[in-house]
């Protein structure tokens, strides 16, 4: 007995020890714990050897974990044009290798739920799809009519494809030729036939890793700390930023990636290159230019205008001036990001909310992060918040621009405010305390109230969000285990990518914003978040799984990507150093959780013309004290114009900063998007299950809710309808396609005013079309009559087979003027390569039109040219003119 007390008073005592901070433990949850100097989750661990050797045996459970349920669609040309979305086919794979025949077109039972079991690795199975009902069309019409009414030309058809969600299927449907699911003819000429490899399994990925220092990285800023692991972090990521320096100067995008993408290296150099790598930084910005303006990267329908923010490259010029003063660098970014926020204003600004269309900052796939029936058109007139976060800082910063080259500024301020006060009254929700995602719909726009992560982030740390909603911010905003997802809550049966998934560069911008908010408790869980996946994975991978926290499992991947490690170095600049770059210079302000305090030093740092080496002791959010080349200064600041060595020493305050809340919570899925439907004079649609109600939007604004699956209409000339479903918990699930009641619509066909092309496309209404390009019918005068004065909407329909739908850069955009004032732009994004017979409508402008005959003039202005220039051409079939009664 004596003895169990002997030995058990110290056991106790260390146990009491260990409950403080045991093993050194920086975080620990229910699920893994960083430690000092290694990572634990389950049976998968990371050891620091050294500040240059990292080894991990990290097994990815995804082949362990590979479901016999497999959900798949069948595809024409890489279209989701089957069944409506929610609608698929699926089979429980037993030891069988080949599915029973499904027919193209025919609804399968509901989907059931998940067996429990697994299947092998690298189990070999066949599809038989009977094709007979669009064969059949094609020789009776010439086209095939899907279920929503689109039309695929025989013309235009290029072949049918298998989608799906079990690897190597793939929901990515304008891929599905290059991921080799194209299904193939058989004997019988109606059964088409694909054989894959589900659960594809490689023993070299799961072997134990060891990642040592290859590279010579003496000539960049050395750190070293008490935790072992994020100077070993630190160091793994300094290397791979050397490796993605490409033989041209300029910077990879990933391991998998080359070439220079603008938001990539724009968000990569705001977090760390501008002053990591600054020369290789503007050469990269450099290869983004064309025509004195900022090139969009290729993206939806065609890229800009549809995909809207690549003035991410304003904020990464400034930030490189700011580091570096060069005034030659100044002179050169000025005009280009004049040039194109003047362009922008003419084509992106909406008069009634002041805010920009365009699609989400990065979150550039489109189902990924926007309900299905959204097409491109309809991503052009949302409004994000991320996206018009970035306008905001942009115009400021164009502003400071003008200011230094003695120019005229005081417009870009109003317009920088109008863009501020459109995000707060349109995107800030009280009850919620923070912001949407974006304003969605068609005519009439409506706030999808999920939480997106890097909008929010970048809205506190540009200042677009006052202090208490800042805070309200980082302290009510939902994070999941692994860290914040992209968007929240995830979009039922969109695989992990944007949707359910996390980004380690989004997960950085959070944590610069946890740390301005001083919120201790976020600031942890995020560092947590970005310092357990870079070492079990020994790489900065782009992203994983919200649910796993595993880089397998997400639509694509890579690792070594570039915003991935600027993050990772950003962690230690900008938050453990604390560094604000100014233009008149280097303000250190660091931020330290208590677990992570102690000794630290980043020594070899160089700043314009000198070199610093930087101190830090202890924890807090506070500074005691600062000793600057061995005297004592109010403030750690650098000034722009000081040379030479000098030697930086910061003491903190070691304040309790941890008082702050944070929202961890279960990761959770809305409940599917409401498909509504006319029936006479009533809204129709099925049940959702899981429902607690439903709300009926009419023209943007909450009609009413209900509990029922009809509502009755009483609209006299015009309305738009969109029904969304609630769950238990309250999350709302997105409203469905806008069904619209109207009483007068008139089609003007575009051949009574313009000769028709003689090209030979199909399926257009009237007796022919028009083509519109950089040389053909660059002015079009219309006149039309109305019989009484009032709003009417127009928008047009069209054809542009210059590109796929989801990605190159061959939108076309005309400009709209109305009775001699200018309206806007007509967007007409691609529909599919070469796919001319595909008609679909434009974007709609709502105009006051006087009783009588109105003067209509669609013109190519300036600001017209799109990112590829040459190409900038469509097909206008006619113009539609509805009544609009609000």
């Amino acid at each position: 007995m004596n003895k169990i007390l002997y030995f058990g008073f110290p056991l106790l005592m260390l146990l009491s020890c260990q409950k403080r901070n045991p093993m050194h433990m920086l975080y620990h949850s229910d699920v893994f714990t960083i430690y000092k100097d290694k990572v634990v989750q389950g049976n998968n661990t990371a050891e620091v050897v050294s500040s240059t050797q990292i080894k991990s045996n990290y097994k990815s459970p995804a082949s362990a974990n590979f479901s016999r349920l497999v959900v798949f669609k069948v595809s024409i040309n890489e279209k989701d044009n089957e069944l409506p979305p929610g609608q698929d086919h699926w089979v429980i794979i037993c030891d069988e290798h080949e599915a029973p025949v499904v027919t193209f077109g025919e609804k399968s039972g509901p989907v059931p739920s998940s067996p429990g079991t697994f299947l092998p690795a690298n189990f070999t199975y066949s599809f038989k799809v009977d094709m007979s009902p669009v064969l059949k069309q094609f020789e009776e019409k010439g086209y095939y009519e899907a279920y929503d009414g689109s039309r695929v030309s025989r013309a235009d058809f290029k072949g049918f494809y298998l989608a799906g969600g079990s690897d190597p299927l793939s929901w990515d449907f304008v891929n599905l030729y290059n991921k080799g699911l194209k299904l193939h003819p058989t004997l019988d000429r109606n059964i088409y036939k694909l054989t894959v490899v589900f659960n594809p399994y490689d023993e070299a990925d799961y072997m134990n890793k060891i990642w040592t220092l290859s590279e010579d990285i003496s000539k960049r800023p050395v750190y070293s700390s008490e935790q072992p692991i994020v100077d070993a972090l630190f160091n793994l990521s300094t290397e791979e930023a050397i490796k993605n320096i490409e033989p041209d100067g300029t910077f990879r995008t990933g391991a998998k990636w080359g070439g220079v993408w603008t938001r990539d290296v724009s968000y990569s150099i705001l977090l760390a290159f501008a002053y990591h790598e600054p020369e290789i930084a503007k050469n990269s910005l450099r290869r983004k230019v064309k025509r004195g303006r900022i090139i969009q990267d290729t993206g939806s329908g065609g890229a800009w205008p549809v995909s809207s923010d690549r003035t991410t490259w304003c904020l990464a010029a400034w930030e490189i001036y700011k580091v570096t003063g060069d005034r030659t660098w100044l002179d050169e970014i000025y005009p280009i990001v004049k040039n194109t926020l003047d362009d922008d204003y003419q084509t992106l600004y909406d008069v009634k909310t002041g805010m920009y269309c365009g699609e989400s900052s990065f979150l550039d796939w489109r189902e990924q992060t926007y309900p299905k029936w959204m097409d491109n058109r309809d991503i052009f007139v949302s409004q994000n918040l991320g996206t018009n976060v970035v306008h905001y800082r942009a115009h400021h910063l164009l502003a400071e621009m003008a200011k230094i080259m003695g120019e005229p500024f005081d417009q870009y301020l109003e317009r920088a405010e109008r863009i501020k006060a459109g995000i707060n009254a349109r995107l800030w929700m009280e009850d919620k305390g923070y912001y949407g995602q974006y304003l969605y719909g068609r005519e009439a726009l409506i706030l999808s109230p999920r939480f997106e992560a890097l909008g929010a982030a970048m809205a506190i740390l540009f200042d677009v969000a006052g202090k208490d909603m800042a805070t309200s911010i980082i302290s009510k905003s939902p994070l999941t285990e692994f860290g914040a997802t992209c968007i929240y809550p995830q979009i039922p049966g969109i695989p992990p990518y944007h949707n359910n998934g996390i980004w380690p560069f989004v997960q950085s911008w959070w944590n610069l914003a946890a740390a301005k908010t001083g919120n201790e408790k976020v600031l942890n869980h995020g560092l947590a978040s970005l310092y357990r996946a870079a070492a079990l994975f020994l790489t900065n991978y782009e992203n994983m799984v919200a649910e796993t926290g595993d880089f397998l499992g997400t639509e694509i991947n890579s690792h070594r990507m570039l915003w991935s490690m600027a993050g990772n170095l950003a962690m230690v600049h900008r938050v453990f150093m604390g560094m604000e770059f100014h233009s008149d210079g280097l303000l250190l302000n660091p931020v330290i959780p208590a677990a992570y305090g102690g000794q630290k030093s980043l020594s070899n740092f160089k700043y314009r013309k000198s070199l610093l080496n930087i101190s830090v002791n202890g924890h807090g959010n506070k500074i005691k004290s600062v000793t600057i080349d061995g005297n004592k200064h109010n403030t750690a600041f650098i000034p722009a114009d000081w040379e030479g060595n000098h030697d930086i020493l910061i003491e903190m305050a070691n304040n309790d900063f941890s008082q702050q809340a944070m929202n961890k919570v279960d990761n959770h899925f809305s409940l599917p998007t409401v498909l509504a439907a006319k029936q006479g004079d009533k809204l129709i649609w099925e049940t959702t299950a899981g429902a607690k109600e439903y709300r009926i939007y009419r023209n943007g604004a909450l009609e009413t809710t209900t509990h029922k699956t009809e509502y009755k209409v009483k609209d006299k000339m015009y309305a738009a309808y969109q029904v969304s479903a609630v769950d238990e918990k309250g999350y709302e699930g997105f409203t469905g396609e806008p069904v619209v009641f109207a009483k007068e619509v008139q089609v003007v066909e575009m051949e009574k005013f313009v000769k028709p092309s003689n090209l030979p496309y199909t399926n257009f209404s009237g007796h022919g079309f028009i083509e519109v390009s950089n040389e053909i019918n660059k002015t079009i005068d219309l006149q039309v009559e109305v019989s009484e004065e009032g709003y009417y909407l127009l928008d047009f329909r069209y054809a542009n087979g210059s590109g796929p739908w989801n990605t190159d850069n061959k939108c076309a955009i005309r400009s709209l003027t109305v009775n001699g004032d200018y309206e806007g732009v007509i967007v007409l994004p691609q529909r599919g390569n070469n796919e001319w017979s595909d008609w679909g409508f434009s974007n709609s402008k709502k105009v006051r039109l006087r009783k009588g005959v109105n003067d209509f003039r669609i013109t190519f202005e300036d600001w017209n040219h799109n990112m590829n220039v040459e190409v900038n051409t469509a097909m206008l079939d006619y113009m539609r003119v509805i009544k609009f009664d609000e």
